[in-house]
């Protein structure tokens, strides 16, 4: 009886640990090929993202529309932008801030001034077909479009779909 036990202990540890493995092995793909998870270490989307939060983006959209945060890699680091014009569009950047289309874009989550950068791409710029846009949200310092111009959507890794706030709700 004690060996019929030990073998029935033994045979639900290798169908627990079996369980497991299939677990990990299919959270491995998910975040391989559909969605991908990193941890935040730029500070150029304050105050929508901080520095330390996790972000969660779906791999397989690439559509993306005007507002949408994408993340992309630029140097060898990731980032997350905001996208704010699309192919066909004319951005320009004026002493009154960011201009779409000849349109003022009024950007309420945005607090700093949208200026040029005296080192980045000549305006107006106009957006091509598979690219888009893309500007930090902290406008002073952020490394985005306006210094390595529009980005090709097949280069970006992804949609934001989720950011946890980990630390200073």
């Amino acid at each position: 009886m004690d060996k019929q036990r030990n073998n029935s202990v033994w045979h639900d540890l290798m169908n627990l640990v079996i369980k497991i493995m299939a677990i990990v092995v299919t959270f491995m793909v998910i975040t391989t090929f559909f969605y991908g998870v990193y941890r935040n270490s730029d500070p150029d989307m304050f105050p929508k993202i901080k520095d330390g939060d996790p972000i969660m983006f779906y791999r397989l959209d690439k559509e993306y529309a005007i507002g949408d945060l994408l993340v992309l890699d630029f140097k060898g680091e990731r980032q997350v932008r905001r996208v704010v014009a699309r192919a066909g569009d004319i951005v320009d950047i004026t002493e009154d801030g960011l201009m779409v289309n000849g349109a003022m874009q009024q950007e309420l989550e945005i607090i700093e001034k949208t200026e040029r950068y005296a080192e980045g791409i000549a305006f107006p710029l106009t957006v091509q077909e598979g690219q888009v846009f893309v500007l930090g949200d902290a406008r002073q310092n952020a490394s985005d479009s306006r210094i390595y111009g529009a980005v090709n959507t097949k280069d970006t890794l992804g949609k934001v779909i989720t950011v946890v706030r980990w630390r200073n709700m």
